[in-house]
């Protein structure tokens, strides 16, 4: 493809981690043992909340709904990133470098709707308990997860369709781990301040907003146990929401990290070790998070 005098590259090179050339066997290992435990951790999640007909409540759809969409997510990068330490090239075509960023965000938008719909049905369970089951339906929720989906499918193609009609000249190698927006900008050699302003309008979208409802939620739901006269009561209504609290800290304070924080040249080692905790940490510990909850 051609823009203006540019040509456009037919592919890329994930760096990764490719310096560390006597380490690729052990990032083999690691990696794979990783996507293994994602699968088989949110695997699980997905099949006990469909077997067990007392965990047929909104709290656990929603759950059943995050771990099949962690499954993907983790989908769309591991087994690239795991072939890689075995080929040792990182070699990716231009159509599967763009097809990897588009689920990627879209996988990555629709975790941040589902968090805080969680965040809502916690809050509708503890502030107004008597509505809840009339409000918070099977049907409701639903609706919620179709929206979560909707909403993202088309605002991430055309994100990616921005990016990728920029011409890329010169090296063609990604110093990150996927295809991602911010690595992707870098290798262009147009004024992609266009980009910057769709890229900070989605994080506002998907990111900001679903994390200030979510903060919402919580500041009222902290208001409505304080208020509980029974110690017991107050430590049970916050063991409910305790799970959910972890998780959302752990994705959303990694994600801020990478898309937030000002650009510095000696920051890029850093920002692909934030990208792998909010991409892989959070989704291999959800499962272990929410099971610890199921125990209590």
């Amino acid at each position: 493809m051609v823009t203006g005098n540019h040509t456009t590259t037919p592919g890329f090179i994930i760096l990764g981690y490719s310096k560390l050339m006597n380490l690729q066997g052990l990032l083999f290992v690691v990696f794979l043992v990783i996507y293994m435990v994602i699968l088989l951790g949110n695997g699980v999640n997905v099949l006990v909340t469909v077997l067990d007909s007392a965990l047929h409540t909104p709290m656990y759809f929603f759950l059943r709904n995050l771990s099949f969409v962690e499954i993907y997510y983790t989908s769309v990068t591991l087994p690239k990133m795991v072939a890689n330490c075995l080929a040792e090239d990182g070699s990716i075509s231009y159509t599967d470098c763009a097809a990897q960023m588009y689920f990627l965000l879209l996988l990555g938008g629709t975790e941040c709707f589902l968090l805080a719909a969680m965040a809502y049905d916690r809050y509708m369970a503890i502030c107004n308990p008597l509505h809840y089951t009339l409000i918070v339906n099977r049907e409701h929720c639903a609706r919620m997860v179709a929206r979560s989906w909707l909403v993202n499918i088309p605002v991430h193609f055309g994100q990616t369709y921005l990016v990728f009609s920029l011409p890329f000249c010169g090296s063609h190698e990604i110093n990150h781990f996927f295809c991602d927006i911010p690595p992707l900008l870098e290798l262009s050699c147009m004024d992609t301040y266009r980009n910057k302003i769709a890229v900070f309008m989605a994080v506002l979208l998907f990111i900001i907003t679903p994390f200030f409802l979510i903060v919402i939620s919580y500041i009222k739901l902290s208001s409505t146990i304080l208020k509980m006269p029974s110690a017991e009561g107050r430590h049970k209504a916050f063991s409910t929401c305790s799970s959910h609290l972890t998780v959302v800290t752990l994705y959303y304070c990694a994600g801020m990290i990478v898309y937030l924080r000002p650009k510095s040249r000696n920051s890029e080692d850093t920002e692909k070790l934030h990208s792998l905790f909010y991409t892989f940490v959070t989704p291999m510990f959800n499962p272990f998070i929410y099971s610890l909850r199921k125990r209590k």
